[in-house]
């Protein structure tokens, strides 16, 4: 009885009172019931065919998935690839601001326009490989816009101003305004040839790349990172730039729920009397998060100094000053045709005694770092190929200059030099061995559809 009562035939038979049944009556469920059919002598049977589909489904779904280790992204990875940046192999930001700055220095070097293309062909891949989704990371878009106005504007002033190259071949001319005596060597209109705007764009297009390579840094180092890194010295100006930078989004939301308020209510939300009604609330706002956070900030010991001695304040002073000097002439010699020779050494002497200054400076605030940044091996190769970048393009520029600089009088058609483009595509490293974002790691849904 026992038996008939756990299999489906035992329980039907004591349901419907039949023979063999002992007990009280058990109620099974109707033949209509899901999974049951009725058999010839009406038992119920399992509908084992829809079963069979069932699994069959379930096969064929497992089947398109693929094995688990095809699922997962990190088992889906190459064994040299680079890692998925997280918290404790995050690249220095420091790295990527060198990486630019080696950029910028060889597109500095060059008006081939070949070459400056070239350099920002790798300085958009590069971000395009390794940019998170953060909101300082949009802003390399905004560069190149700015890049390309003032290309335009640029070409704009050479034909409204003119030009002192010389030139032949004359397009058109303009109205020309007559000035004074003591304006000699400026004009306002007059013929326009081809000669000026050539060397206007090849102009306009070497500032547009600098922008460009200031533009890459600033969308793949995180600023807030990167004023943790600044040493001791600087350490009150990061503060106040961290403050700022975290205050402006505030502000900016405050006026956008005070707008949106004030449209709800039908007050209008343009005008100087609107503008006051929300700037107060807005300043209101601002102040007491400036005063909390004052606060908080005294409470956890900000602004306390160090005793140091007089000598190594002075010391300080001095190999700060002198290294900042020394690095503003380092950089104009790079950045000038005549200066390449004297320029190196005076930047790497400048930024050694600033380097010196601001570690001695650093002594006299007591502070302590959560977390620091480290400069590992992949910040090495970052910063390894812009320098690599640079300095290839200023030897390449000292023994080549003819190819770095197309000719503008007579017009020449620019060329692309093997050796200067090879030595710009050693600044694609970092898209192969910097971490890679979060958000650029498939889920793990998105490679399953990729594997069918």
């Amino acid at each position: 009885m026992r038996d008939r009562r756990v299999s489906g035939a035992g329980l039907w038979r004591a349901g419907r009172g039949g023979r063999g049944a002992a007990g009280p009556v058990v109620r099974f469920p109707r033949p209509h019931h899901r999974g049951l059919r009725l058999g010839e002598r009406g038992r119920p049977v399992l509908r084992r065919a829809r079963r069979r589909g069932g699994r069959a489904r379930a096969r064929r779904r497992s089947d398109l998935e693929g094995p688990p280790s095809r699922m997962s992204p990190a088992r889906s990875r190459r064994p040299f690839a680079a890692p998925v940046a997280n918290r404790s192999n995050a690249l220095h930001a420091g790295a990527w601001w060198v990486w630019a700055l080696g950029l910028a220095v060889a597109a500095s070097r060059t008006t081939n326009p070949l070459l400056l293309g070239l350099v920002v062909g790798v300085a958009g891949y590069v971000v395009a490989a390794r940019r998170t989704d953060a909101p300082w990371a949009r802003s390399y878009g905004a560069f190149v816009k700015l890049g390309l106005f003032v290309v335009v504007l640029r070409v704009v002033f050479s034909l409204l101003l003119g030009s002192p190259i010389p030139g032949t071949h004359v397009l058109f001319t303009l109205p020309e305004v007559p000035l004074p005596d003591w304006a000699q060597g400026v004009r306002i209109g007059g013929r326009v040839t081809a000669e000026q705007l050539v060397f206007a764009l090849y102009d306009g297009a070497k500032l547009a790349t600098l922008l460009i390579c200031v533009g890459a840094a600033n969308a793949l180092a995180n600023p807030a990172r990167l004023l943790k890194s600044l040493p001791g010295a600087l350490y009150e100006a990061g503060v106040a730039v961290v403050v700022a930078m975290t205050f402006a989004p505030n502000m900016v939301a405050d006026v956008v729920r005070l707008r949106t308020a004030r449209r709800l209510r039908g007050r209008p939300t343009g005008g100087v009397r609107a503008v006051l009604q929300i700037g107060l609330p807005v300043l209101e706002g601002a102040l007491e998060r400036s005063i909390a956070v004052a606060a908080s900030m005294d409470a956890r010991g900000y602004g306390r100094t160090a005793q140091v001695p007089a000598s190594v304040r002075r010391t300080t002073n001095a190999l700060t000053l002198g290294g900042l000097l020394g690095v503003c002439a380092g950089s104009y010699g790079l950045l000038a045709a005549e200066g390449a020779g004297y320029g190196l050494p005076l930047l790497a002497a400048g930024l050694l005694a600033a380097m010196a200054g601001l570690r001695l400076g650093g002594l006299r605030a007591v502070r302590t770092r959560y977390r620091p940044d480290r400069w590992g091996v992949r910040a090495w190769l970052v910063a390894g190929s812009g320098v690599a970048v640079a300095v290839l393009m200023i030897w390449a520029n000292a023994y080549a200059p003819e190819a770095l600089h197309p000719g503008v009088v007579p017009l020449e058609a620019p060329e692309l030099p093997l050796l200067p483009a090879l030595s710009i595509l050693v600044g694609l490293v970092p898209a192969f061995v910097a971490p890679v974002p979060q958000e650029s790691v498939p889920r793990r849904d998105t490679v399953a559809k990729e594997s069918t």
